[in-house]
C-alpha cells in the first residue's frame, strides 16, 4: 500500500503555515511524454503543493477547450493509461512528498480493469483519484475499492449540489473536497469570490475535510482572492494554456515550454501565499 496520508500531511502542513495550497493540473503526455515528465518534475519547486495529473480521454464532459486540446495532443503522441502510470512512477522515484492525484473519466479505467488499475496506481505512488463521471451511487465500482488500496477518492461538489445531495457527495470522499466554482466546464468563466466563500463555508459545516476550489481560476490575483477562504486553489486551464502558447506551429515543445509553465506556477504560488494577508 502506498502512503495513504500524503494528502492529509500536506494539508496539515499548509494549515500549520496558515496559508492555502496551490493545486496544479497538467495533462499526462502533453505535449509529449518526455516534456510532460520534465514539467511534472519541476512543478513542486515552482510552488505546486499538490499535483493533479490528467488522464487523457477523447470525450471529456467537464473540460474546457484548453484541456480538451491537451488531451488530444497527448493521445496523438500515443499516450495511454499505462504510460500515465509510468509517468507517476518516474515522478515518485524522485519526489516522495508531493501528493499526486489522477483526474479523469471512468471509461479508460473500466477498459483497463478497475482492480488492475488500482493495484498499478497504488504501486506507482498515486495518492488520490478524481473521476468526474462516477456519481456516489456507483461508489462500489471504484471509490470503495480505491480506499482499500490506500488511495483517496476525491469528490466534486458544485454550485448546484444542494443540502440534500451534499451528504451523499461527502460520504466516501477523502483527502479533500473539490468545489467547482462555476456552473460549467473548466476555464470558461471567472468564479465569484463572494459566492465561493459562502459555498466553502456551507461545505465545511458538513465535513472536516479541506476544501479546494477550482474551475476558472487563471491569475495570481484570483488565486489570492479564492485562497482567502479556501484551503487550496486549483488551477488547470491557465497552466495548460501557458504550455499551449509556448508550442511551435506543429504543436511541438520549444525552449520556452518548461519556463512558460513554471513561471506561471511560481506567480500563482506567490498569489496563494499572500491570500490570508490580503
Amino acid at each position: 500500500m502506498t502512503n495513504p496520508s500524503r494528502i492529509d500531511a500536506r494539508f496539515a502542513a499548509l494549515a500549520a503555515e496558515g496559508r492555502p495550497g496551490l493545486v496544479t493540473f497538467i495533462t499526462a503526455g502533453d505535449p509529449d511524454l518526455a516534456t510532460s515528465a520534465e514539467i511534472l518534475a519541476a512543478l513542486p519547486a515552482a510552488g505546486a503543493d499538490v499535483i493533479e495529473l490528467g488522464m487523457p480521454f477523447t470525450d471529456p464532459m467537464a473540460d474546457g477547450p484548453a484541456i480538451q486540446a491537451s488531451s488530444l495532443r497527448a493521445l496523438n503522441h500515443g499516450m495511454t493509461l499505462a504510460k500515465t502510470l509510468e509517468l507517476v512512477r518516474g515522478f515518485r522515484a524522485k519526489d516522495s512528498a508531493t501528493p499526486l492525484i489522477l483526474m479523469g473519466y471512468y471509461n479508460p479505467i473500466f477498459s483497463f480493469g478497475c482492480e488492475r488499475f488500482l493495484e498499478a496506481a497504488a504501486a506507482a505512488g498515486v495518492d488520490g483519484l478524481i473521476v468526474v463521471d462516477l456519481p456516489p451511487e456507483a461508489d462500489d465500482e471504484l471509490c470503495v475499492p480505491a480506499k482499500a488500496h490506500g488511495i483517496s477518492f476525491i469528490r466534486l461538489a458544485t454550485p448546484t449540489t444542494d443540502e440534500r445531495r451534499l451528504p451523499s457527495v461527502l460520504a466516501n470522499t477523502a483527502g479533500f473536497v473539490y468545489y467547482v466554482s462555476i456552473a460549467g466546464i473548466t476555464g470558461t468563466a471567472a468564479p465569484d469570490v463572494a459566492s465561493v466563500g459562502r459555498a466553502v463555508a456551507r461545505i465545511k459545516a458538513h465535513t472536516d475535510l479541506p476544501v479546494a476550489v477550482g474551475f476558472g481560476v487563471k491569475s495570481p490575483e484570483q488565486a489570492a482572492a479564492i485562497g482567502g477562504t479556501a484551503d487550496a486553489v486549483v488551477v488547470g486551464s491557465a497552466i495548460v494554456q501557458a504550455l499551449t502558447d509556448s508550442l511551435d506551429a506543429d504543436l511541438r515543445p520549444t525552449a520556452a515550454t518548461l519556463g512558460a509553465v513554471t513561471d506561471l506556477v511560481s506567480r500563482l504560488a506567490a498569489g496563494v501565499r499572500r491570500a490570508r494577508a490580503a
